[in-house]
């Protein structure tokens, strides 16, 4: 039976008894070559989907996103190494140049992430979606109501978000061991603001590690976009994948019209920075 079938709290002591295996054998693990870092609601788990189906390409032993670097960094290195597979188990599975990878959103915009990425992972290559970030907010919210982990209307959570959020950063930057609710779940203007992000992200690991990707150009035209990312992360093209979308919420309304508005203007400063870091206009700018 698939792990995902099994009932929440035998699927949870399953992993954990997974994890407590995969560190006391996390010297023969496979070490991540690339990482999907986010952003959140931008179609991480559809490109991880079709990575994850590269014949070259074997994915973490338990779900896709490990949160190692942002929330699970006092676990240590040899948990978060057994959440991979055996070296020999990936050669069998995808030959001597087999590449493993995992993808954990809040990484590009926790604060502590992309240096503690460089640290461990010297050399790793980074990938980056992102997405209208009008959309991205009003897509963050649906999601964040429907995992519980919000509970006001979309209007209200904006107005509310300066409050949530003032201070975390800072606290999350003093102190390793703080996890900030609010941070990782109502920022929903502040997870749009790419451009900063991408600059801390390559200021940590190098701008040549970091490969972005817009989310509305791999929808509508996956197979250039892939080809891209396999150039990027210097595999073979070995035919295309099935691209599908995963990860969709049903939204309840569209947004209102004015509201739309109130953000796309708040955006664009943030969207003009961002299109001279990629050196080019983000799809939704063009």
């Amino acid at each position: 039976m698939a792990l995902t079938h099994v009932p929440a709290p035998a699927r949870r002591a399953a992993q954990a008894a997974a994890v407590s295996v995969g560190r006391l054998t996390s010297r023969g693990r496979m070490r991540p070559s690339f990482l999907i870092a986010g952003a959140q609601r931008c179609g991480t788990t559809s490109l991880y989907r079709a990575l994850s189906q590269h014949p070259e390409v074997v994915k973490a032993v338990l779900h896709k996103g490990v949160h190692y670097f942002d929330v699970g960094y006092h676990h240590g290195p040899g948990w978060y190494l057994g959440h991979f597979p055996l070296q020999a188990t990936g050669r069998r599975a995808a030959g001597e140049t087999a590449m493993t990878f995992e993808s954990s959103p809040y990484y590009l915009f926790h604060p502590l992430a992309p240096a503690r990425i460089a640290r461990d992972l010297p050399g790793v290559r980074v990938i980056v979606l992102i997405r209208d970030p009008v959309e991205r907010a009003y897509s963050a919210h649906a999601h964040e109501l429907a995992r519980g982990y919000e509970t006001e209307t979309f209007e209200r959570a904006l107005s509310l978000e300066a409050g949530r959020l003032a201070g975390e950063e800072a606290r999350l930057t003093a102190d390793p061991g703080y996890a900030s609710h609010s941070h990782q779940h109502h920022a929903y203007r502040g997870r749009g603001q790419y451009a900063g992000q991408l600059e801390r992200l390559a200021a940590a690991v190098g701008r040549d590690r970091i490969h972005v990707v817009d989310s509305a150009d791999f929808f509508h035209r996956p197979e250039p976009a892939y080809d891209a990312v396999l150039s990027f992360l210097g595999l073979p093209h070995r035919g295309y994948p099935a691209f599908e979308r995963h990860n969709a919420r049903p939204r309840a309304a569209a947004m209102p019209g004015r509201q739309w508005a109130e953000l796309d203007d708040y955006f664009q400063p943030h969207d003009e920075r961002l299109a001279a870091w990629l050196g080019v206009a983000p799809s939704w700018r063009r």
